[in-house]
């Protein structure tokens, strides 16, 4: 058993760089994404990201807006009640960044792809459509004939699609809970989060509580994510905010409409950097900006008896400390 935790600015340095393939969350836009991470991730001005996502979420929207992407694959473009993401209209319109449209259906399969080993996933989704015929990485070309390519069915001779699979460098994934290893607990939806965790070639999880090896063995079968493909573990309550964590926290409806209005300007962004990534380095000064009462609100929600069973096992910020002290990425020499 490998005591794999990690800090948040350690892990973007060791884990990310310019111009990789970088996948998270799959989540919805309202979801449990990676979404410290992402700050973390403009804090240190990656760049050039090609980016791969479920459903579009705030972390898109900033990394739209701060320059960090400039290719995305998702399914969805939106922010659900919160309007069209402002961040992403800006940066695709400029021709900063390329979109490439897929359908939540391909892209669940596409995950699942990648998480079986498989070359392409063969297909009757987005056939006959603009999805298939369309694409934002060949946009003279029409129809595309090379975005899902048309292959025959050897036993039946019938016609269908090939869906090229996912496999990115690096997946970062929002779980509820985790032991240091990374045997991780998700509640609520998954949105892919399994299949992505098992298609990438790395694994990093942020987790809002690091729990005792005893919680995972007392209930192995809601371990979706286990250790032996988790490269490193993050601690970090309140790492989706401004989006959810069912059982943990709410989505900040204030401040997800704050956040959209200043990504829809340049201006907006560069005080949005200011105020909410370059205010804080530790994690008591993040939970200073998001607000020390507004984050009790936020964790006191219609879903916060879900945690109930586990409560037991969750480890004390204290003794998180220790346990950073002693992970494999604090020993002289280590290496990822």
């Amino acid at each position: 058993m490998q005591n794999k935790l990690i800090s948040l600015s350690k892990a973007v340095e060791m884990f990310t760089r310019d111009g990789m393939m970088y996948a998270s969350g799959a989540g919805l836009p309202v979801g449990s994404e990676s979404i410290v991470f992402g700050r973390e991730m403009v804090r240190q001005k990656r760049k050039n990201i090609h980016y791969i996502v479920h459903s579009c979420s705030q972390q898109v929207n900033l990394f739209c807006a701060a320059g960090v992407c400039d290719k995305v694959e998702a399914a969805f473009s939106g922010l659900e009640v919160y309007g069209f993401a402002n961040g992403v209209r800006r940066a695709v319109e400029t021709g900063r960044v390329i979109w490439e449209d897929w359908s939540n259906l391909s892209m669940s399969l596409r995950f699942l792809g990648g998480a079986l080993g498989w070359p392409f996933v063969p297909t009757t989704a987005n056939i006959g459509s603009d999805i298939q015929h369309k694409s934002a990485f060949q946009p003279d070309t029409f129809p595309c004939t090379t975005k899902i390519p048309e292959i025959t069915d050897p036993f039946t001779g019938k016609i269908y699609g090939a869906l090229p699979v996912v496999k990115p460098e690096l997946a970062v994934i929002h779980v509820t809970m985790s032991d240091v290893s990374g045997n991780a607990i998700l509640l609520g939806t998954e949105w892919g989060r399994f299949e992505l965790a098992r298609a990438a070639q790395k694994v990093v999880l942020q987790t809002d509580y690091i729990v005792d090896t005893a919680c995972i063995r007392q209930y192995p079968n809601l371990v979706r994510i286990p250790e032996v493909i988790v490269d490193a573990v993050i601690p970090w309550q309140l790492g989706a905010w401004p989006q959810c964590s069912v059982g943990v926290y709410d989505s900040d409806e204030d401040h997800m409409n704050t956040m959209n209005r200043l990504l829809g300007s340049d201006e907006g962004c560069a005080k949005y950097i200011e105020d909410y990534i370059h205010s804080w380095r530790t994690h008591d000064d993040f939970i200073k900006v998001v607000g020390k009462a507004n984050a009790q609100k936020l964790m006191n929600n219609v879903t916060s008896h879900l945690l109930a069973p586990y409560r037991s096992w969750i480890k004390s910020d204290g003794e998180i400390t220790e346990l950073m002290e002693q992970s494999l990425f604090e020993k002289k020499g280590s290496k990822t």
